[in-house]
């Protein structure tokens, strides 16, 4: 059986009333993740997913799988990538953010020393405002070549737009305070294994 490249999208209400059904995989960073999750989730950040390929499989021999970030676009890359290894999964519309907008609790890992980080899209827009402001600083105060920072970052926000990709998050994502521990990920493996 060949898996639809265009992922099934659930509605909040629909995720809600078939939660105690559904593998839940959080694909947002490990800070963002304990930031605030749907109940039961388990964290395989977007960039791990490939490394867990087994495991998901296994998930959804077993059941559905739903793939949840913080607006859904980053779910919707990693139920993609999934189709494109014959695992089916599901993406939740609006994500997380949605998800907590209709009045659903968020779970939080006790405090052990997790640290909450902001969501990478507010990671995004900080980076993207900082050099935008920096280049045109540097434009007027220094020599006016530096303007073309801040024409940089507008046209990857641009291209970020129109591809509905973004390489700034990605690259956000490989800084130390969004990277997953190893055994953050061989407890989820573990975790994942079980359902």
């Amino acid at each position: 059986m060949t898996v639809s490249p265009t992922p099934v999208v659930l509605g909040v209400g629909q995720a809600r009333s078939r939660l105690h059904d559904l593998t839940v995989i959080d694909v947002r960073t490990p800070g963002e993740y304990a930031s605030g999750h749907l109940p039961g989730a388990l964290n395989i950040p977007l960039d791990q997913v490939r490394r867990v390929l087994p495991g998901l499989r296994h998930a959804a021999e077993r059941g559905d799988v739903l793939m949840v970030c913080a607006s859904g676009n980053r779910s919707q890359v990693a139920c993609e990538l999934l189709a494109g290894e014959d695992i089916a999964a599901a993406t939740l519309a609006g994500g997380t953010t949605a998800w907590a907008a209709e009045g659903n609790d968020l779970d939080r890992p006790p405090a052990s020393g997790a640290r909450v980080v902001w969501a990478m899209e507010r990671q995004v827009r900080l980076t993207a405002g900082t050099l935008v402001l920096v280049g045109l600083a540097l434009g007027l105060f220094v020599h006016p070549a530096f303007q073309l920072l801040s024409a940089g970052v507008a046209g990857g926000l641009v291209l970020s737009a129109l591809t509905n990709t973004c390489t700034m998050a990605v690259l956000l994502g490989k800084l130390p305070h969004n990277r997953p521990r190893a055994a953050d990920l061989e407890a989820t493996l573990v975790a994942l294994r079980g359902r």
